[in-house]
């Protein structure tokens, strides 16, 4: 296959925000009061624009489109005959999520929220309205089901790694993919074909599979151009947030516009990051991956230069100390 872009810095690359749930979609609706927010995409009623604040009755043949790009849409229906919108919005509490505190994983950009809310004007019909168990919601919604849909974001990387755009190096058991939201110049992820969810799903059967996904890593590092003047790590989160398991080879120069928070900078810089040859020491000692105590603490550690040690007080702060030790 094609390794023409395969060592590419993130520099030279073009990222758009990325998210599972961001499409285009039209909707037959009969009996419906809706009210949306307008913006970049605005929400329409057959191609007329619903102004923000303004409510819409919508007629039964009419068409909903919903575009969207940008921003997940939170779409809620409540089978509540003879509602009307501004009463449904009243009982709907709409939960604000920190930018910084949603943004947990290393795969997924978080993206401003926009909200539509929707209610059935009418009840009668039942096979015209869609049910609740239908509906479509924000990609941060729902993520305490035990079985994520596969439209779901943080089954994001099961669809890149099957893109031929994205792939940079494939054998028989791996595949390696460029990170859609780099941490560092070079920053990739090797992934196995088999369906293994995690790290917790691992055991003594995958430790063949294991050590050479820390090969291919190496393979990688050794191919790269930077190699002499950068170094690499190759590791797994702790507790990833993207389903399927994958390894991180990434360069020590955290040079990228896309590290944007303290979460991003400790999953990488702390023991929340485990060297991949540990965790095959772990598995092939004691058959599984144990992690001690609650991990997830160490994203909220002080930030701290990962050479020198040095304690910043904000990430920008942080960045612009990092480009003392970057290479000549």
């Amino acid at each position: 296959m094609s390794q023409l872009n395969r060592y590419a810095p993130v520099s030279d690359s073009i990222r758009e925000p990325y998210c599972e749930s961001s499409t285009h979609s039209s909707r037959h609706y009969g009996g419906w009061d809706c009210s949306a927010v307008e913006g970049v995409n605005p929400t329409s009623v057959d191609l007329v624009n619903i102004g923000k604040d303004e409510e819409v009755k919508m007629k039964p043949g009419q068409v909903l489109h919903i575009v969207n790009k940008l921003y997940p849409y939170t779409v809620q229906f409540a089978e509540e005959s003879g509602k009307t919108v501004t009463e449904a919005k009243e009982k709907i509490q709409t939960r604000k999520v920190s930018h910084e505190d949603s943004c947990e994983n290393d795969d997924v950009e978080c993206v401003p929220r926009k909200t539509m809310k929707m209610e059935v004007g009418d009840t009668q019909g039942s096979s015209a309205n869609p049910k609740l168990s239908n509906t479509v919601v924000s990609p941060r919604e729902g993520t305490s089901s035990k079985k994520e849909h596969s439209g779901h974001w943080s089954q994001g990387l099961k669809s890149s790694m099957q893109d031929p755009k994205m792939q940079v190096y494939k054998d028989e058991k791996t595949v390696v993919i460029k990170d859609k939201y780099p941490k560092a110049r070079y920053h990739w992820l090797i992934l196995p074909w088999d369906p293994i969810s995690s790290l917790k799903a691992v055991t003594r059967n995958h430790l063949e599979l294991l050590e050479h996904m820390h090969a291919v890593g190496q393979k990688m590092i050794e191919e790269c151009p930077a190699r002499e003047s950068l170094e690499f790590r190759l590791g797994y989160h702790a507790i990833p947030s993207m389903s399927q398991l994958h390894l991180h080879v990434i360069s020590q120069d955290f040079d990228s516009p896309t590290l944007k928070t303290k979460k991003h900078w400790n999953s990488f810089t702390t023991d929340y990051f485990l060297n991949s040859q540990d965790v095959i020491e772990m598995v092939r000692s004691k058959g599984k991956v144990m992690l001690k105590g609650d991990v997830s603490e160490l994203l909220k550690l002080p930030l701290r230069c990962h050479r020198c040690k040095q304690h910043l007080s904000t990430v920008p702060q942080l960045k612009e100390h990092l480009k003392k030790h970057l290479p000549k």
